[in-house]
């Protein structure tokens, strides 16, 4: 009886994980640039209760970790001349106090100093490394699809798009954006454009993440009554040995 608590148990921690993930991708399906999530499941072998006849092992459902899904989402028209969306793999570059990082939300604007930066006054970075200053004196910007920035005939910087081999190597660091946790250096992705006056939407499909929802809703529910139901069979069984002796 033990075993099948357990096992439910288990079963029932990583609903309740899948659950605060459908839940956040519904909440984001408005954010610039949110990649969809969900979980990884795998079971894991573990010494049982000691039962007559029992299986061993008994195996575990454990959480592995969260997928993210990097397809890129739609492309919506904004015509704000600093809104930059990427169409292909590849993510702007950004630098912060705590290092560079990545993102595909391309809501920026130019600072107080004329910086381009995000709006949490991040600054992008250009292929260099190095920052993108634009003079307001010099009149409007204009964002070429390779990334070059200019200004009239001027060409003051290019926004740097950089692409990892492997995914799985980013992180989630808040603010929409990515670290890198690896040893891995990104490239640079010339098949990538970038298009001014554009965002990227959310990749979440709601009706899908909805539905999914309610199935994970369900399963957690049957889940409880199964526990339930072996917890009182447990309890019954010990009632009848103790009126037998």
């Amino acid at each position: 009886m033990d075993n099948a608590l357990y096992v439910g148990l288990s079963r029932q921690m990583t609903l309740r994980r899948e659950l605060d993930i459908v839940a956040n991708n519904i909440a984001n399906a408005d954010t610039t640039g949110f990649k969809v999530e969900s979980l990884m499941l795998e079971t894991a072998a573990r010494a049982p209760a000691v039962t007559q006849g029992g299986p061993k092992p008994v195996k575990f459902v454990l959480d592995s970790g969260v997928a993210r899904d990097f397809t890129g989402g739609a492309l919506r028209k904004t015509d704000a001349p600093f809104d930059l969306g990427i169409e292909g793999q590849g993510f702007f570059k950004i630098t912060t106090p705590d290092g560079e990082r990545y993102t595909r939300d391309g809501r920026f604007r130019m600072d107080d100093t004329g910086r381009l930066t995000t709006q949490a006054g991040q600054p992008v970075l250009d292929e260099g490394g190095g920052e993108i200053a634009i003079d307001p004196q010099k009149g409007g910007v204009t964002i070429a699809t390779d990334g070059t920035v200019s200004q009239g005939s001027e060409r003051i910087g290019k926004v740097a798009v950089a692409r990892f081999d492997t995914l799985s190597v980013l992180e989630k660091a808040g603010d929409n954006l990515y670290r890198n946790t690896s040893n891995q250096q990104p490239q640079a992705a010339p098949d990538a454009r970038v298009h001014q006056g554009m965002l990227e939407s959310s990749n979440v499909n709601t009706v899908l993440e909805i539905t999914r929802m309610m199935e994970v809703t369900r399963a957690y529910e049957s889940m409880a009554k199964m526990m339930d139901s072996n917890a009182d069979l447990s309890r019954r069984s010990i009632e009848r040995m103790g009126r037998v002796q």
